[in-house]
C-alpha cells in the first residue's frame, strides 16, 4: 500500500503533463494559425509550430502510457523530467529578456505550468525511486 502511495504523485503528475502536453501539440500541430492569433504576437510560418505539434503530442502519449505502468521508466520519466524543466527555463529566460512579442499570459501560463509540472515530476521520481 506505501509503495502505491509513493507512486501516485508520480501517476497523477504524468497525467497531468499529458494533458497539457496534448493540448499544446494539438494546437501546434492542427491550428497553428489560431494560436498565434491568440497570443496577439508577430506572425510566424506555421510549419515552424506544426513538427513541433507532433514531437508534443508523442511526449503526451508517451506520458499517458507510463503512468499507466510507471514500473522501470525512469529514464522516460526523468526525461520528461528534464523536458519540463528546460522548457520552463527556456520559456521563463525569453520572458525575462523581452524576447516575445506576443500577450504576457501567453507566455507567463506555460511557463509556470513547465516549472510546476518539472517540480511535481522531480517530487514524484523522488518518491517512486524504488520501482523505476
Amino acid at each position: 500500500m506505501a509503495q502505491n502511495d509513493n507512486v501516485k504523485v508520480l501517476k497523477v503528475t504524468l497525467i497531468v503533463f499529458a494533458v497539457i502536453l496534448l493540448v499544446y501539440g494539438f494546437g501546434f500541430l492542427f491550428v497553428p494559425d489560431l494560436l498565434v492569433k491568440l497570443s496577439g504576437g508577430n506572425p510566424v510560418e506555421f510549419g515552424w509550430l506544426r513538427w513541433s505539434g507532433g514531437v508534443i503530442m508523442a511526449l503526451g502519449i508517451g506520458c499517458l502510457m507510463v503512468s499507466s505502468k510507471p514500473e522501470k521508466q525512469g529514464i522516460f520519466v526523468t526525461s520528461m523530467t528534464l523536458v519540463s524543466l528546460f522548457t520552463g527555463l527556456g520559456m521563463l529566460y525569453s520572458w525575462i529578456m523581452q524576447e516575445f512579442s506576443a500577450a504576457t499570459w501567453f507566455i507567463a501560463l506555460p511557463t509556470c505550468l513547465a516549472l510546476a509540472i518539472s517540480c511535481l515530476l522531480w517530487w514524484g521520481r523522488g518518491q517512486a525511486k524504488g520501482i523505476l
